[in-house]
């Protein structure tokens, strides 16, 4: 099993289940799961972005995020709008539950963190998130959903 223990698509994914597992775990209480919390932190952060925005923001499948969002507004954390200029476009913002849930969820998302890399010195942490960023960054045009925060937020800054 070597062929596949020893290769970095096979790591990096059981890598992923660690993390999620682990963030799931710490976060409990609060219900969310990791694509919710990125997706609800970057509405907070960019108040009536929208969806196809907000998927270029945090580099997730457009159509599986409208699921997300739906959960979201579901459990009263986001409140969707029509945009002024388009009534079609729907605008996202917190809702005052939402705000406090980010205020709420900090401390168990911090710990999350804080427990995936813990088995390493932290010498070798900060090596990981290095050439981990570096990987990411000098991969993203391969990605299914590449990272295109700054084109959407150009448009943003323009519009809203």
């Amino acid at each position: 099993m070597d062929a596949v223990y020893t290769k970095p698509g096979y790591l990096f994914r059981r890598m992923q289940q660690i993390a999620v597992s682990i963030f799931v775990e710490e976060c409990r209480e609060f219900d969310l799961t990791p694509v919710q919390y990125a997706a609800l932190v970057a509405i907070q952060t960019h108040p009536g972005i929208d969806a196809t925005r907000l998927s270029a923001v945090i580099a997730f499948d457009r159509s599986t995020l409208g699921s997300v969002i739906e959960r979201l507004e579901a459990k009263g954390y986001v409140e969707r709008a029509p945009s002024d200029e388009d009534k079609r476009v729907k605008l996202l913002h917190l809702t005052k539950a939402g705000a406090a849930l980010l205020r709420n969820i900090m401390p168990s998302v911090d710990r999350a963190q804080a427990r995936m890399l813990a088995p390493l010195k932290p010498a070798d942490r900060k090596m990981l998130m290095t050439l981990l960023s570096q990987l990411v960054d000098l991969n993203n045009e391969v990605s299914r959903v590449p990272l295109r925060a700054e084109d959407a937020l150009e448009h943003l800054g323009k519009t809203g």
